[in-house]
Parts: C-alpha cells; sequence; structure tokens
C-alpha cells in the first residue's frame, strides 16, 4: 500500500511550511515528493508500531518525524481525509514541535515501478 501524506501546521519552525511524502508500507521507505521550510531529506525508512508511523533518515537511526495515530497495517488501514499530530524533530534528541498530518490518497494496488527511489547498494 503506497500512501500520499501532507504534514503540515509547524507554525513554529515558518508558518508556511509543508511536505509531501509518500509511505511505502510494504517496503517500510518513505520518499519526499515536495516540501517547504521542512529540511527532509529524499528518503527514509519507515518504522510502525501500534500507535504510530515514525519516518528516520536512510542512513541514521534517529526520528524526523512521528504521525501519531496513523496505523497503517490496521484492518481496513488508513483512509483518505484522516488527520492525527506529527511530531516533527530538527535533529537527533531534540525537543519536538507539533504539526499535523493528513492522508491525500491511498493506493492499495500491487504495482513495481521501473526505477526505484529506493534503491540501495545491494540493488533493492
Amino acid at each position: 500500500m503506497r500512501i500520499t501524506i501532507h504534514l503540515g501546521m509547524f507554525d513554529r519552525i515558518d508558518p508556511t511550511s509543508y511536505a509531501i511524502l509518500w509511505l511505502d508500507d510494504d517496503s517500510l521507505r518513505w520518499s519526499r515528493e515536495s516540501h517547504m521550510g521542512l529540511p527532509l531529506p529524499g528518503w527514509g525508512n519507515l518504522r510502525l508500531n501500534a500507535e504510530s508511523a515514525v519516518l528516520s533518515g536512510a542512513h541514521d537511526g534517529w526520528p524526523r518525524c512521528v504521525l501519531q495515530g496513523l496505523q497503517l497495517r490496521r484492518h481496513g488501514g488508513p483512509f483518505e481525509g484522516e488527520t492525527g499530530c506529527a511530531l516533527w524533530y530538527e535533529r537527533n534528541g531534540s525537543a519536538a514541535k507539533t504539526g499535523s498530518w493528513h492522508v491525500q490518497c491511498v493506493d492499495d494496488t500491487s504495482t513495481r515501478a521501473e526505477s526505484s527511489v529506493f534503491a540501495d547498494e545491494n540493488g533493492g
């Protein structure tokens, strides 16, 4: 399943800041589609737990953003229009800044990309 998430309302960072992210719960990776005011790498890893989805960088383990209440693998999955609280961390160990997340699109079809932004050293 691929989900497009809109992050926003991070007024303490920049009132106009936002990011559009694509989450892939099969590969447990995310990618940045567009952004302004939120310094995100191009892609990273996704950790899921019962209460949230945690976005970390591709080559480090520290969380960039925690999407509270986003349960990607619950029965029925997330739905378009679903919203929740997002916690933004500017660096490892920093105090979280609060914003929001909003599900823009849910694509539950299974397709294989011609070339993947998630390709790594092992070719996967």
